[in-house]
């Protein structure tokens, strides 16, 4: 166990206080853009969902140690402006003082567990608006999969629309990342079809009594020019794991220079680049911006 790690477990058994206290202690960013214009989020709430693999390693992200190595490396490099994760991993970079100046989204709605048979049925039991507002966080981050032949896709967006509402009642951003996804051979596909992509953007945007506060959190699929044309949600690109870094840092620059593209929210890609260099890969990414 390394020493990091060590004093989060006695800070945890002996001074759980410590958490609240280290959330209201936090320098708050000023804006939740950087000196480029643009966010910089590095996203880590995998792992609830039990989507721990990188590549052929099917539980590189769940060494916890590691992971937290990842992020405080890639949360230092100038021009990141925040993290997207759960309340575990929140509240580990709090006690390690990682996140002083950085806006922080929590994740909502992680129970559709990766490959499992109620998928497509991710309820909420993560982060609610009530604790991201009380910990002084900017926002909140939604999974919304629509598939259409799966009936708990109503309740889905039952639940989005209901997160929608209260984080917009705290006047706090509701990151919706929609997917249109279907049922093959027992596993959840997303279909990353500009049309397709198109038709979910659509349906997000719709959810909720108010918008104002909607971001979409959107792949980078062809033809996006055309994909994004369909809102005027602010968006920012996920990343996801990436084949062809080159390519995809290719495609990422292109989308940002379109005009409702606020920025980029990577995870896995920055922080299990191919080649092991955390501080390249982020350096990289905030490159494009």
């Amino acid at each position: 166990m390394s020493e990091k790690v060590r004093k989060i477990v006695e800070t945890r058994v002996h001074n759980p206080e410590a958490i609240a206290e280290a959330a209201r202690e936090r320098v708050k960013p000023k804006s939740l853009f950087g000196s480029h214009g643009k966010t910089m989020i590095i996203a880590a709430d995998h792992p609830a969902r039990g989507a721990n693999a990188v590549g052929g390693e099917l539980l590189a992200m769940a060494d916890r140690g590691e992971l937290l190595d990842r992020l405080c490396v890639a949360l230092d490099r100038p021009g990141v402006t925040g993290v997207l994760a759960t309340a575990d991993i929140i509240e580990d970079l709090l006690l390690l003082g990682a996140l002083a100046g950085k806006s922080v989204f929590g994740s909502m709605n992680r129970t559709g567990l990766a490959g499992s048979a109620f998928e497509i049925d991710d309820r909420f039991a993560c982060y609610d608006a009530e604790s991201i507002a009380t910990m002084g966080f900017a926002g909140g981050k939604t999974l919304t999969r629509i598939a259409l032949d799966d009936p708990n896709t109503p309740s889905v967006l039952e639940n989005t629309a209901k997160a929608v509402n209260e984080l917009a009642d705290r006047k706090l951003i509701a990151m919706v990342v929609p997917f249109l996804s279907r049922w093959v051979e027992g596993k959840i596909r997303n279909d990353l079809t500009p049309d397709a992509v198109i038709k979910s953007i659509t349906i997000a945007a719709g959810l909720g009594r108010t918008s104002a506060y909607t971001w979409l959190k959107l792949p980078v699929v062809e033809d996006m020019e055309r994909v994004l044309a369909s809102s005027t949600l602010p968006v920012v690109l996920l990343g996801g794991e990436v084949a062809d870094p080159d390519a995809a840092f290719a495609a990422w620059q292109k989308t940002l220079a379109l005009p409702t593209v606020q920025g980029l929210v990577v995870g896995r890609s920055l922080l299990y680049p191919h080649d092991g260099d955390v501080a390249k890969a982020v350096d990289t990414a905030v490159g494009l911006l």
